[in-house]
């Protein structure tokens, strides 16, 4: 079985960020992958160590920067990484096309991604992946087992846990309490220096964006700074209610 796993770069959770311009300035900033992409680059490492599988590979569509994620996904233990090198911005419905376009290409049988992207918010990439190539998908997932072309396991859903068994070829998105990711070890990361990174044209891949990024800007909200006299419990209660619905506008 052949895993692609791919790999998204965000800024760290702790990190401050700026808008310059149209877009979000991360010149400076410390950049990481993506929490949920981590947990299916492990489980991806963690299917292979029960021996059924026999490549992983690591994908990742941005600029140059992205390079460091993939090294990170190297260091902990996949076998090779593709980077398709580009500064164009695509939400994740045009970035499934390019996740399909490499699946087909790379003979995948299971791709691992994160359930919600840090940086779009968006759980859109499982799904349209898993449509464009016709495959099913499991979102969510906490638990995950192959036996030969066989997947089983369990994942959230609305009214709690539910066990599913699929057929391979499937789509799989991650989620924190799979597993744990490992942090890559010196040994490992010296070893990723010479693993293969390719790089791809985005030219070589049909694809166009669907949505036309216009700005960028960060939210603030101003304090209103007004004090409830509190001697009157029901004065200020009522007070309080009164500037939630009408000022704060929280209130229906």
């Amino acid at each position: 079985m052949k895993i692609l796993t791919l790999v998204r770069q965000v800024p760290d959770a702790e990190a401050r960020v700026k808008v310059s311009g149209d877009r979000v300035d991360l010149d400076g900033t410390t950049l990481v992958i993506d929490g949920m992409d981590e947990y299916g680059v492990e489980e991806a490492l963690r299917l292979r160590e029960s021996g059924n599988v026999e490549e992983i590979v690591a994908l990742a569509i941005g600029p140059k920067k992205v390079e460091d994620a993939l090294r990170t996904a190297l260091a902990m233990g996949v076998d090779r990484a593709i980077h398709i090198e580009t500064d164009e911005r695509f939400d994740a419905v045009a970035l499934s096309k390019i996740v399909a376009q490499v699946a087909q290409k790379e003979g995948t049988d299971l791709i691992l991604l994160g359930g919600q992207e840090a940086d779009w918010d968006s759980q859109a990439l499982g799904a349209a992946s898993a449509e464009r190539l016709g495959w099913p998908q499991l979102t969510w997932t906490n638990e995950l087992k192959v036996d030969g072309d066989t997947l089983t396991g369990r994942h959230d859903v609305d009214d709690g846990n539910e066990g599913f068994k699929v057929s391979l070829p499937a789509v799989v998105t991650a989620q924190q309490g799979l597993n744990e990711p490992r942090y890559p070890t010196l040994p490992n990361i010296m070893k990723a220096k010479k693993k293969e990174l390719r790089k791809d044209d985005l030219g070589g891949y049909n694809v166009q964006p669907s949505v036309k990024y216009l700005g960028a800007e960060i939210q603030t909200r101003a304090r209103l700074n007004k004090m409830i006299d509190g001697k009157d419990p029901q004065a200020a209660a009522e007070q309080l209610l009164e500037l939630l619905r009408n000022e704060a506008k929280v209130l229906a």
